[in-house]
């Protein structure tokens, strides 16, 4: 590939190449450098076949909030690659699980990234859910439905025919979250069934903005929760629900739910819920809208 033209990246790293190196960089000065480049190959093309972006954010930002991380999710938040989505849900690019959640880039840069949300149900019509663990940057202890995660920019995860690289990827975190063997829950079992975009601050300096794909399942499954993941688990009938969103509502006993199960509730999972149990699920698919909650 012949380039004609260098790119601000390619500059400052050619400089900082030319330089000798009398002394290690500061803190601040790698926090002004990260490249990517994302080679159009195999992976969605980009809009440009060679997509080059710095970030002004990396581990040195918040010295002390980082350094209280859990080790586990300090790992994750800098190896993970989410997927950049636009609005529409074309592929635009990737970056780290943490700038990704960080809420001034968020709202800086108006980062959105993929993601889903599995609801699982066993052969009595219980949902699974899950209370996220203490040690999570983003809604900690919160109660929430089976599984949220991303899926990453890795060929695996892109595939678009059949919203089959999103399942891939649910299907490997619910194995790194609640133990479920992949034979458990066989790619074939998943419906996904919408989307939805919504945006939502955890704290001070986190939250999500994603594109949310919403899969169900119907499968009795093996468990091993991860302590580093999940703090608890439990399935629930419509009814116990109900009281959960009750005492939620109440700020009863501390309960939290997540914002982006809150929105699925109050807008789709019980009539949803109700054609899971009739059968007739596949008459409430709709994958070409992305519904945009607040």
């Amino acid at each position: 590939m012949s380039v004609t033209t260098v790119s601000p990246c390619f500059q400052i790293l050619r400089r900082l190449i030319a330089s000798p190196i009398t002394s290690l960089p500061s803190p601040s000065v790698v926090s002004l450098f990260s490249l990517r480049l994302t080679k159009s190959s195999s992976l969605p093309k980009t809009p440009s076949s060679l997509r080059c972006c710095y970030s002004t954010t990396n581990m040195a930002a918040d010295p002390v909030a980082d350094a209280n991380m859990d080790a586990v999710q300090r790992r994750l938040m800098f190896e993970d690659e989410c997927i950049l989505v636009d609005e529409n849900d074309c592929v635009v690019g990737h970056d780290t699980k943490y700038n990704c959640h960080l809420m001034e880039k968020i709202e800086a840069e108006n980062l959105l990234h993929r993601a889903f949300s599995v609801f699982l149900f066993n052969s009595k019509y219980e949902l699974l859910l899950q209370q996220r663990s203490a040690t999570k940057v983003t809604f900690p202890l919160v109660w929430t439905n089976t599984c949220c995660s991303h899926p990453l920019y890795r060929e695996s995860e892109l595939i678009e025919e059949n919203a089959l690289g999103v399942i891939n990827a649910a299907q490997r975190k619910l194995l790194d979250e609640l133990g479920i063997p992949a034979e458990d829950v066989p790619v074939d079992q998943f419906t996904p069934l919408g989307r939805i975009l919504y945006k939502a601050p955890s704290d001070g300096k986190w939250g999500e903005h994603e594109l949310d794909y919403l899969l169900f399942t119907i499968r009795e499954v093996n468990m091993k929760p991860n302590p580093d993941e999940v703090a608890e688990v439990k399935y629930v009938n419509r009814e116990q629900l109900k009281e959960l969103l009750r005492k939620a509502d109440a700020v009863e006993e501390g309960l939290k739910l997540s914002p982006w199960f809150r929105l699925i509730v109050d807008n789709f999972l019980f009539k949803w819920w109700d054609h899971l149990e009739k059968g007739t699920l596949k008459e409430v698919i709709d994958m070409k809208t992305i519904h945009k909650l607040t």
